[in-house]
């Protein structure tokens, strides 16, 4: 693990969510071929990914891409350009996608309810 898994690991502690490193997840690449990859962190109590970003050498577009096309919320990290500010943007993704998720639900439970009525 390296030293930013290290700091995001003790920060995730810190706020009480358990963790599990490099968990593989089954994805389909963009012409549908089948991968395993393994991003950096799973935190199963919010069903959410994260990749902890060390260089700017790396595609972490295409990444992103296919996680999104095999959808799975990952939240990238990029370590590197800011060592002082990934734990508020952290904090910040993790509600944006709580809340997208929360309204989806909302959307679903209204349907059913205008319906039965």
């Amino acid at each position: 693990m390296r030293q930013s898994e290290k700091e995001v690991s003790d920060f995730l502690d810190t706020l009480g969510l358990d963790w599990i490193f490099e968990s593989p997840i089954f994805i389909f690449d963009e012409r549908g071929r089948p991968r395993v990859w393994t991003p950096d962190f799973y935190v199963p109590r919010l069903n959410i990914f994260i990749e902890v970003c060390g260089s700017a050498n790396f595609r972490y577009e295409y990444r992103e891409k296919i996680y999104r096309k095999n959808r799975f919320q990952v939240v990238f990290l990029h370590y590197y350009k800011d060592k002082e500010k990934w734990k508020t943007y952290l904090v910040r993704k993790i509600k944006e996608i709580e809340e997208q998720r929360h309204d989806e639900v909302m959307k679903i439970v209204n349907s059913v309810i205008s319906r039965s009525f």
